[in-house]
């Protein structure tokens, strides 16, 4: 628990794209955001919902897990 920093308060967040409002006219990703203002890092997948989307060839119906992901 000596690691953990929880992020406080309201974070303006655009609807669309997921940019974090930093100013008046200021906007980061919020994966960016999150690491100047945490100690959290990321890693990218797909969810099955997006893969279902992106790649359907790629869909596999019968599993929620992603093609090449380690699970």
């Amino acid at each position: 628990m000596k690691e953990v920093r929880t992020l406080r308060g309201i974070i303006p967040i655009c609807a669309g794209c997921k940019k974090i409002r930093t100013g008046k006219q200021s906007w980061e990703e919020v994966e960016a955001y999150v690491r100047a203002h945490s100690e959290a890092e990321f890693t990218h997948g797909l969810c099955p919902d997006c893969i279902q989307r992106l790649y359907p060839e790629l869909a596999d119906p019968a599993t929620e897990e992603t093609p090449g992901e380690d699970n």
